[in-house]
């Protein structure tokens, strides 16, 4: 991924000076943090059901976390969030840059444009990293139905989450959880989880059979996933997580957590999430109003409750007979880690 970037890098630096900002962006967005769970859960995929990949295969893999740094920039610009990964979030980037350079126009709206540009860049990024990476014709073209098909969905569930916003509260309560548990399959849990699975499956040539398990083991744990981070969304500590205190709740996220919490919170606990959700200038004080009708509603316990279950229904899944022991071994361990995490 280094190499590559800085491959990438010089062309821009060809292009003009001017690119300079987008390049040392992008590589810092990359290379200085991240989980990298969608190239491990490929890589995992792949060992299930062959022996060691190849460099070749290692590189195409790690291409899935440009279409993820895609997702990131252009969701914090949908968002309006001001931070990611303990850092300003690109488009606040640029727009502190357009200021500091006295440009011309709207740094705000300056800051958007190029994020959007980034994010389109890292996705091409993408392509040009996984089509030059060295596979076979045939193990291309085996990856690139999975591949295309996980952008289709990411993309899809994007949509989905700016929709649930936009909707705000006008549903009822049973609506609004089957929307957020669409919204979180969709836009996280199946381009984390079980596509990467199915990338790194196919490019190992497996058996259709294989695909069903990884779907079996993959879409639960990807839905877990994504309710570990409605919760810390929430209550996750900004030192861990990267992001200010109750950001979810500046942005009036609609997840599931909210979900359930408005439906079961007391006549004074859903005026006040009716107020504040979504207020963007909620007080530390008002933060913590929320959490606690989230607490007392009895969402919290609810939620962890959903996530064991989830887990314990993706780890069912690992009988196959054609899943390697090392593979299970390696899904086993990466369920916890996608699950009790802090970040």
């Amino acid at each position: 991924m280094g190499q590559f970037i800085k491959d990438e890098n010089r062309d821009l630096a060809r292009i003009g000076s001017e690119l300079d900002p987008v390049s040392q962006h992008l590589e810092r967005f990359l290379l200085d943090s991240g989980k990298r769970l969608r190239p491990l859960f490929a890589y995992v995929g792949y060992l299930g059901v062959a022996k060691n990949p190849t460099p070749e295969m290692i590189t195409a893999f790690a291409s899935l976390e440009l279409v993820h740094v895609c997702a990131l920039i252009h969701d914090d610009v949908m968002d309006g969030s001001d931070t990611r990964r303990g850092a300003p979030a690109i488009h606040k980037s640029f727009e502190s840059l357009h200021k500091d350079q006295r440009l011309n126009g709207s740094a705000a709206q300056f800051g958007i444009s190029a994020a959007i540009l980034l994010g389109d860049l890292a996705l091409i990024w993408s392509d040009q990293m996984l089509h030059n990476a060295g596979l076979s014709d045939q193990q291309l073209i085996n990856g690139l139905k999975i591949y295309d098909e996980m952008r289709v969905e990411l993309m899809a569930g994007q949509y989905l989450d700016v929709y649930e916003q936009a909707l705000g509260s006008n549903s009822t309560p049973k609506e609004a959880l089957e929307r957020a548990l669409r919204v979180a399959r969709f836009k996280s849990g199946k381009y984390t989880i079980e596509r990467p699975l199915h990338f790194g499956a196919a490019i190992a040539g497996s058996h259709p059979s294989m695909e069903k398990l990884y779907s079996d083991y993959g879409l639960p744990l990807g839905e877990a996933f994504q309710l570990r981070d409605d919760l810390l969304g929430v209550f996750g500590d900004p030192s861990e997580t990267g992001k200010p205190a109750g950001d979810d709740m500046r942005e009036g996220k609609r997840t599931v957590l909210m979900a359930i919490a408005n439906e079961r919170a007391d006549q004074a606990g859903q005026k006040l999430l009716s107020q504040l959700l979504g207020n963007p200038a909620l007080t530390v004080e008002q933060i913590q109003e929320l959490q606690q009708v989230i607490i007392k509603s009895g969402a919290v316990e609810k939620v962890e409750e959903m996530i064991l279950n989830l887990t314990n229904q993706a780890l069912l899944a690992l009988t196959h007979s054609g899943l390697s022991p090392v593979g299970k071994n390696l899904l086993t361990t990466m369920a916890n880690i996608a699950t009790k995490r802090n970040t």
